[in-house]
């Protein structure tokens, strides 16, 4: 798309051109800054409270994006912006070359463009610490003015804002504007950095080791979902990018290692939704010698640490619920939700047909318009039509929902108690679901034959098809230790924690379809 400027780009291209004419370098190579905005600020704040007299000798170079400008005559005021906050420029044509000065007076510096200011901390007649400027150096004209924002606060403190960058899609479009007029954003993005790093603290704790394991792979598996199809030209072979990391986490279990754990994109070619983006940031940890009863321990002490280290509490706030992190955390089985919620108990219903008419009955009875899939297995009735429908989103507090069927869950043990459930849990929190979790399978034999079930009742391109991974059943023979694992997608989690409501809002770059 070839740029058309608009008229504010054309004035600010002549005002380019004026600046160039006269000498003064647009986009200089070297910046020099001694401090940050929030660190002048303190040392005036400090050197005022010890020593008064002293205060208005401080000698600083502050950098910055100029967000505010008001010029009158021979005295003008700026407002400059970097990552750590804001601070005035006083600028006065008495204290300064005029020819410098006259880059603001004459409005060739104006709002958006970065500027570095050099001069003396003092604080203005209105109380307000400020750099008495000596001299401005253009950093970077701004072509296009950043949008404008206005905000109009209610009567119970909520905030609307309106203006031409209040649409949501064109704000993810065009995050490096969103960031740099939206402080909030900022702060978002400054939280999930937070989360991911006391997310790694907390595993390093526990002994973890911190891997890599391959995005480009052979052979995709370890979750239900459709790959992403690449092609590597020179083995000439086609390629999948990772919709898991668990096979080759496991792998490295045979390997010697006792726990280990990667924090890294995974890809699945599926839908965008409110929790849902092709390419997303996931945690997943296996330890040797713990059951999924031993997962469940490490996961609800994890998420407390994160919440209480992000938040300074183990309470978060999400959608008008507190919830609350702090341990125990419910635990409950799908045979028991699904019959609290709905009134259906699954096992009385052992074969496809059998169960799905109930459930149409149910629905019907309810007023439930979804249809059933045709030729649907067992354990997708039950996840995905009784479940999904009647127990997900009521499960607000952090919730471990335990032993799945089978027939959807082919890397985990056999529950001792029939031959329809598996040792596997997932966490439910505001309403969906965060983490999924198994006592890990590490019978060779009895992984082939899920393979092989798993073949049988899914075809190609199903989301539940499991392609046999030969490479994987020979890790095995060599003997795993008894394990337990778990995933989570770190990006539900960012959303709890920061109040956001779409997995887009904590993304700093999410899909969009084609702009045109």
């Amino acid at each position: 798309m070839t740029w058309k400027p608009n008229n504010v780009e054309r004035e600010r291209l002549e005002k380019a051109k004026r600046l160039t004419d006269q000498g003064i370098t647009l986009y200089p190579r070297r910046v020099h800054r001694t401090h940050t905005t929030a660190e002048a600020v303190y040392a005036y704040t400090e050197a005022e409270a010890a020593t008064p007299d002293t205060a208005n000798t401080i000698e600083v170079t502050v950098v910055g994006r100029v967000r505010r400008i008001n010029v009158k005559g021979k005295v003008s005021f700026l407002h400059i912006e970097d990552e750590y906050g804001r601070i005035q420029l006083f600028l006065r044509i008495n204290d300064m070359e005029k020819e410098n000065y006259a880059l603001v007076g004459d409005k060739l510096i104006e709002a958006d463009d970065f500027v570095q200011a050099t001069g003396t901390l003092m604080r203005t007649q209105a109380g307000e610490i400020s750099v008495h400027t000596r001299q401005i150096t253009l950093l970077s004209k701004a072509l296009s003015p950043l949008p404008v924002i206005k905000q109009q606060v209610n009567e119970d403190g909520t905030v609307n804002e309106y203006g031409e960058f209040s649409d949501a899609e064109a704000r993810r479009r065009q995050r490096y504007a969103d960031l740099a007029v939206h402080q909030d954003v900022r702060e978002a993005f400054r939280k999930r950095a937070k989360i991911i790093k006391s997310m790694r603290n907390f595993l390093d704790d526990e002994g973890m080791l911190e891997v890599e394991t391959p995005i480009l792979q052979p052979l995709y598996g370890g979750a239900a979902a459709r790959p992403f199809t690449t092609y590597h030209n020179e083995l000439k072979s086609e390629y999948f990018l990772r919709v898991s990391f668990e096979l080759y986490l496991k792998r490295l279990l045979v390997g010697g290692f006792d726990s280990v754990y990667e924090i890294g994109r995974d890809f699945r070619n599926e839908g965008v939704s409110f929790k849902h983006n092709p390419e997303f940031t996931m945690l997943e940890f296996y330890k040797a010698y713990i059951d999924y009863n031993g997962v469940m321990n490490i996961v609800e002490r994890m998420l407390a640490f994160i919440c209480q280290e992000v938040n300074g509490t183990t309470l978060a706030t999400y959608e008008g619920h507190e919830i609350q992190f702090a341990p125990p955390f419910k635990r409950q089985t799908m045979r028991d939700a699904i019959k609290e919620h709905s009134g259906i108990d699954y096992m009385d219903y052992l074969d496809a047909s059998a169960l799905q008419t109930a459930i149409e009955a149910q629905y019907a009875k309810d007023n439930i318009k979804d249809k059933i899939k045709p030729n649907e297995t067992w354990g997708r009735l039950v996840v995905e039509y009784l479940f999904s429908t009647y127990v997900e989103k009521k499960l607000i507090q952090p919730t471990f929902i335990t032993d799945f069927p089978r027939d959807i869950s082919p890397f985990a043990k056999r529950v001792d108690y029939d031959h329809f459930h598996v040792e596997r849990f997932e966490i439910y929190m505001a309403g969906m679901e965060a983490g999924n979790a198994f006592t890990e399978l590490n019978d060779p034999i009895d992984q082939q034959e899920r393979f092989d079930d798993m073949a049988r009742l899914y075809k190609k391109g199903d989301d539940d098809e499991t392609l046999l991974d030969e490479d994987y059943l020979r890790a095995m023979r060599y003997g795993m230790p008894p394990n337990g694992g778990f995933g989570m997608g770190v990006d539900r989690l960012v959303m709890i924690l920061t109040g956001k409501t779409s997995i887009r809002d904590v993304l700093l770059y999410p899909h969009s379809r084609d702009e045109k």
